[in-house]
Parts: structure tokens; C-alpha cells; sequence
């Protein structure tokens, strides 16, 4: 078999794997879950899930790191000549999707971060840190421009923008009680992203480009 076909299958394999880990770390913790259950949950025998991953601790830390590169993501749309308000909307909007679609990945790392993050607490303090300044200067550019309030504290921008996406999954019961239902659907999901998009835009005193490119701020 041709050597970037075994490549390509192996990838598959462990992004199967890294899901569903995922969803047993996030039900049972790092504690309680074993590697018979995640094996379990991948359609695999436990001998082949140790060919991935040869310990436990590897494959939560595996599993960590993954979640934090797709939660990071949708951060890319934040660009230094993407208008605010195209970006921001961008950005909340995935963020709010990947919520919904993956509320026990949101759930498995707010669990790690009370913790203190001792599995992840390095990649925060370096790629996370590192990705964020580098997108305060973004914000800071925008405000040279006129796009955005210049009072916006760019950095916690970024703590609001985390929290009041996340809470929909890493909080859903409180959310669900407060609302009266079983479970968040697409109606109330919906509802939810248009809130947080009208709170933050004006927030920050964004409005749409009057036209392409330039949209001083009113």
C-alpha cells in the first residue's frame, strides 16, 4: 500500500479515535474513563487503540491539544483588512456553531481549565497567549481605522467573545432550565447567536461597512 495512503488512513483513524475519546473523557473524566471504554466508543479492539496511543494520559492530551486547534480556528476570519464587522460575525457564528455541534468537546476542556489545566496548561501559556496577542493587533489596527470603539479593550474582548458562546454548551442545563426545555434547538440556538452578535457588534460600536473597505466609526 502506498505509503501516503497509509498515511492518510492513519490520520482518519486517530481523528475517529480523538472524537471519541472526547466524548468519553467528557462524560466520565479523566478519572473514570478507561481505555476499554474509548476503545469501546471507537469500534476498536483495545489493543489497537494502544497502537495509537500508548497510555491513557497521552491520548487526553492528544485529545486536548485537538480541541484547542479547533476552537482556535474560526479565529483566522480576524484580519487585519476583514472589516469587524464581517469578521466578528464570522467568528462568533463558528463559534456558535461548534458549540452546538461539539458541546462535550466545550464541556471536556472547561473541565480541564478549572482543573488548572495541568495537561494544557503549557499550550495556553504559549500558542493560545501567542494567538491572541498577535489578534490584538488586529483590533488595534482596526481601531487606527476607525472600525471599531477605540475604548475596546481588545484582550478581554477575547474572554466576553469565549464566554458567551461556551456558556451555551459548557452551561446548557442552566440554560435549558432558564428556558424551559429538554434540549437547545436550532430555533433557540439560532436565537442565541443573534443576541450575542447584536451585544457584541454594538458593544464595540461596530456598524456594516457603509462601502467595500471603509466604515469609519460612528
Amino acid at each position: 500500500m502506498p505509503t501516503a495512503r497509509v498515511g492518510r488512513i492513519r490520520q482518519a483513524r486517530e481523528a475517529d479515535i480523538l472524537r471519541a475519546a472526547a466524548g468519553v473523557f467528557a462524560a466520565k473524566g479523566f478519572a473514570g474513563a478507561t481505555m476499554q471504554d474509548i476503545a469501546t466508543a471507537a469500534g476498536l479492539p483495545k489493543a489497537s487503540l494502544h497502537y495509537y496511543f500508548r497510555h491513557k494520559q497521552a491520548l487526553y492530551r492528544a485529545v486536548l491539544a485537538d480541541l484547542l486547534h479547533d476552537w482556535l480556528a474560526p479565529a483566522d476570519a480576524l484580519a487585519v483588512d476583514r472589516h469587524p464587522h464581517e469578521a466578528l460575525s464570522h467568528y462568533i457564528t463558528e463559534k456558535m456553531r461548534m458549540t452546538a455541534e461539539r458541546p462535550e468537546a466545550s464541556r471536556l476542556f472547561a473541565s480541564e481549565v478549572l482543573r488548572g489545566a495541568p495537561e494544557i496548561g503549557d499550550l495556553l501559556r504559549t500558542e493560545l497567549r501567542a494567538l491572541v496577542e498577535a489578534k490584538v493587533c488586529v483590533i488595534d489596527g482596526w481601531k487606527a481605522r476607525c472600525w471599531i470603539a477605540p475604548d475596546v479593550d481588545a484582550t478581554h474582548l477575547f474572554f466576553t467573545l469565549w464566554a458567551a458562546t461556551q456558556t451555551y454548551a459548557d452551561f446548557d442545563a442552566q440554560v435549558c432550565a432558564v428556558l424551559g426545555v429538554a434540549r437547545l434547538g436550532a430555533d433557540d440556538l439560532q436565537r442565541a447567536t443573534d443576541h450575542v452578535l447584536r451585544t457584541v457588534l454594538r458593544g464595540c460600536g461596530v456598524t456594516e461597512p457603509v462601502e467595500s473597505g471603509a466604515s469609519p466609526h460612528a
